[in-house]
């Protein structure tokens, strides 16, 4: 099995196509990366703008540009001596154009009878042997129904631009469009009945995204072919799996992958809840990265914060919230709403009295919200289920005795309900806590990211190692991430948002200025409104507009994707505006940036060289080699200027040494050089040895050995300037003298003055002098 020793993830698209990638291979390499990752590559959804709705398994999507496009992508990187990982969607299909979809078009017109009926996850009884597709709008105020809208165009049923099939013989009467659609294998139906009566599972509460069931061997192979089949010709080196919690069985999957491509290198996307690992005994090897983002965020946030922040938020909430109580809250609301639906399922595959379900809908709705990672795998992860039933039972004693009733089921890992539940807890967890409380809960919100818990404040820097000697000894070639194109915030907005956490007090007294000024009386989200305004400065208007509505949306609690709010919309425009036009708001936001803009920054290259050099593979999201400061995508998905990038990495190889500004050059000198000293000398990168500091700064320093390349960063960058400075901080680095690989540097052991190594930039990357780093080495080597 070929292991990348580094990654840079591109976003394929049809603005950016395969042959777009291929012609910035040379950049990658030039940067210093391993591998190029690629985003799903299959044919999608028309204009889809991230791959995950596929449509068709056999085709590498022309308009990403097609199976050509794929063969000379490989070939440009093979010949570079590149490898090549690509994104694969085993969980879901699109289905918003059923036309597009060959297999939902047939599950349509074919109903149970469809030999894709296996395929997909239907509950034909509930749906009295029909499937329910929600796309019928309200009823207009002409009086006539939606269903009137209906017409048969060249033997199709018509909904507007909305195109479904017929069943054989069920329009050759000239029958009227709506007695035709009463004869079909499906029902249209009002797109407001998903959240109780949909019958096809779905990615989270996606309506246009439908489960399958690769759990079913030749929907595995059918689905898996096109792709078995780029491992097999070598055009692919790994593969990522998104969303495995979505899958009946997650751990038969992944077998099941690994021996159709032979064990190739596999990566799954899996949020691990605090101290949860991935199962030992599964075919992968290791996660995206999101814990490890966790890690890193939370080394570089004081934990003297908390207390005043913790405080900021209740005067804010105009209560005492906890994280816990706000997420089981949130969950809730999602068990009752939008995933309603899914609940009802499970109880209807439960024993239960028909004539009565609610005890059991409601005993599992509070066991999903009490449930405290994403899901369990039974039988592991059973202590999970037990955790959910001991809260809900405490909270909800009325809940003891259907909760004791539902415990053996659901924790039977052959029984259809326990299949479903733990498929379902996972959807619940993502729509209640990412896209909700997420945007809820503003103490801090740098720590609210995918994959992160916003209740743990900080990490000292002991925790930290401690954590990284448990990847290396457990999962070494795991994905090391601080970007994506799902997190909520780019690296560098969280890494300025993070320096409020040294000063609350500053940070309470411009958001209170900024709140008399622009009120929107929803003092939380304004809280985390500002924050992202001033950790993405500067930013355009319509990327801040564009930020304020989806976050706005997303929270719920003035306004809704569904039921808008036009006055609370409106003021939140207006506030936008004032924060970018002339006047004094942009006149304070300018002051409150220049006040984080240096130790922002400093915690920016610190969070990278830490991500790049500890144990793990690291990745390079697209652009992100410079100052990252996206917003929620799709702003973190926007086009990157790669000839801005490759002007500034010539210089830097002509021997320049940027000064840190807004320029991002120092970001890209951190990351070419740890990116290359990893892919050059991976034998400097086989250890994990905490590299302890001595002195009066000692706290501000996070230090490790990999087993020769030593890295040595700054935390606390206030704390550090108000106290003074290093001082006569040190670190111990054997006898050796030492090169500093950043600034060619030489540095004389044992002992290192801090103040000495850090003097031009907050980070250092260490080697031995007399340990030269060897030439690149790497071509042919996947040709």
């Amino acid at each position: 099995m070929s292991v990348p020793l580094s990654t840079y993830r591109l976003q394929i698209t049809a603005g950016f196509d395969l042959d777009a990638a291929a012609k910035i291979v040379d950049y990658v390499g030039s940067l210093g990366a391993d591998w190029v990752y690629l985003s799903p590559l299959l044919k999608a959804e028309p204009g889809s703008d991230h791959g995950y709705d596929v449509v068709d398994h056999s085709l590498v999507d022309p308009a990403r540009g097609g199976a050509a496009g794929l063969v000379r992508l490989a070939a440009a990187a093979h010949q570079a001596g590149r490898g090549v990982l690509v994104d694969i969607v085993p969980n879901h299909v699109g289905v918003a154009s059923p036309v597009q979809n060959a297999w939902w078009w047939d599950l349509l017109q074919n109903g149970q009878q469809s030999r894709y009926a296996e395929a997909f996850d239907v509950d034909w009884a509930f749906g009295h042997g029909k499937i329910r597709i929600p796309v019928l709008g309200d009823d207009g105020l002409d009086g006539r129904t939606e269903l009137d809208r209906l017409e048969i165009v060249d033997g199709e049923l018509r909904y507007f631009s909305m195109r479904y099939p017929l069943a054989s013989g069920t329009a050759d009467d000239g029958a009227s469009p709506i007695v035709v659609h009463d004869r079909q294998n499906y029902e249209l139906v009002n797109w407001r009945r998903a959240d109780t009566e949909l019958n096809y599972r779905r990615f989270f509460a996606v309506n246009s995204l439908a489960g399958i069931r690769v759990e079913v061997p030749w929907v595995f192979e059918e689905s898996h072919r096109e792709i078995v089949r780029w491992v097999r010709d070598g055009l692919v080196q790994g593969l990522r799996v998104d969303h495995p919690d979505g899958l009946a069985d997650p751990a038969g999957y992944l077998e099941s992958l690994r021996r159709a491509t032979n064990g190739c290198y596999v990566l799954i996307e899996k949020i691990l809840e605090g101290r949860e690992a991935v199962p030992a005994s599964w075919a992968t090897a290791g996660t995206t990265g999101y814990d490890a983002l966790a890690d890193v965020d939370r080394v570089l946030v004081d934990p003297a914060g908390q207390e005043p922040l913790d405080a900021l938020e209740t005067r804010l909430q105009g209560v005492a919230t906890g994280w816990s109580d706000l997420v089981y809250r949130n969950k809730r609301d999602v068990t009752d709403g939008i995933l309603r639906s899914e609940v009802l399922r499970i109880a209807r595959l439960v024993p239960s009295d028909a004539e009565n379900l609610e005890p059991t809908i409601e005993a599992l709705a509070d066991l999903l919200a009490w449930f405290p990672v994403y899901r369990s795998y039974l039988p592991v992860g059973l202590e999970n289920l037990r955790e959910a039933a001991r809260r809900s039972a405490f909270q909800r004693p009325e809940l003891q005795s259907e909760i004791d009733r539902l415990l053996p089921l659901l924790g039977d890992p052959g029984h259809l309900a326990a299949v479903r539940f733990q498929q379902t807890s996972g959807m619940v967890m993502a729509k209640g806590v990412e896209d909700r409380a997420y945007y809820r809960f503003s103490r801090l919100t740098s720590l609210n990211e995918v994959g992160a818990d916003p209740d743990e404040f900080a990490v000292t820097a002991p925790e930290f190692h401690e954590r990284q000697r448990t990847r290396q000894a457990g999962f070494p070639h795991s994905m090391t991430t601080l970007s994506t194109h799902d997190t909520k915030r780019g690296e560098d907005v969280r890494a300025r948002i993070a320096v409020f956490a040294e000063i609350p007090a500053e940070w309470e007294a411009a958001l209170g200025q900024l709140r008399a000024a622009h009120p929107l009386n929803d003092a939380p989200f304004e809280n985390l409104l500002w924050q992202a305004i001033v950790g993405a400065w500067p930013a355009s208007r319509e990327r801040l507009a564009a930020y304020a509505l989806k976050a706005a949306r997303e929270a719920g609690t003035a306004t809704t994707w569904t039921q808008s709010n036009a006055g609370f919309e409106a003021a939140l425009g207006d506030l936008v505006t004032a924060a970018v036009a002339s006047g004094p708001t942009r006149e304070l936001l300018i002051a409150l940036v220049d006040r984080l803009q240096q130790p922002g920054w400093s915690n920016s290259l610190t969070q990278k060289l830490l991500q790049l050099t500890m144990p793990g593979v690291p990745d390079v999201y697209q652009g992100s080699e410079l100052w990252e400061t996206s917003l929620v995508d799709p702003d973190n998905r926007r086009p990157v200027d790669y000839a801005r990038r490759r002007d500034l990495l010539t210089r830097l190889e002509n021997g320049w040494l940027p000064p840190v500004d807004e320029t991002g050059a120092a970001k890209l000198l951190v990351t070419s050089s740890a990116l290359h000293l990893r892919r050059d000398r991976p034998d400097l990168f086989t250890r994990y040895l905490p590299v302890p500091a001595f002195g009066p700064a000692s706290n501000n320093v996070v230090a490790f050995d990999r087993g020769g390349a030593i890295t040595l960063t700054t935390r606390l960058p206030i704390g550090l300037h108000e106290a003074g400075g290093w001082g006569d901080t040190a670190i111990a680095v054997a006898g050796r003298t030492v090169v500093d690989v950043l600034t060619r540097q030489r540095f004389d052991g044992p002992s290192l003055r801090v103040a000495d190594v850090l003097a031009r930039y907050p980070v250092a990357l260490l080697v031995a002098a007399d340990d030269r780093v060897r030439p690149p080495n790497r071509i042919g080597r996947y040709a």
